[in-house]
């Protein structure tokens, strides 16, 4: 792949995020409150709590930090990574 399309391919995947479900999975088996949470990536406790509600999505800056904070969790919990089918 060229230099140029691997760049593009960083960018897009750099603020990807899982469903909201995944992300409260994900926070839950790391035993981390939204607050934890909120204080890492410096936003309030409720913006996380619409972010895994799926109410929102977090501004680019905010979703750069988060989804990069998710995806260390799933590497160290993929359990809790996993879609489970038929609960919305």
């Amino acid at each position: 792949m060229s230099d140029p399309l691997r760049r593009i391919d960083a960018l897009v995947d750099a603020d990807t995020l899982p469903s909201p479900r995944v992300r409260q999975q994900l926070r839950v088996a790391a035993g981390l409150t939204q607050e934890e949470v909120a204080r890492a990536i410096g936003v309030k406790r409720v913006a996380v709590a619409r972010w895994e509600a799926g109410l929102t999505k977090p501004h680019r800056s905010n979703r750069l930090k988060y989804a990069h904070f998710l995806r260390r969790l799933a590497a160290k919990y993929p359990a809790a990574a996993k879609e489970v089918p038929g609960e919305d």
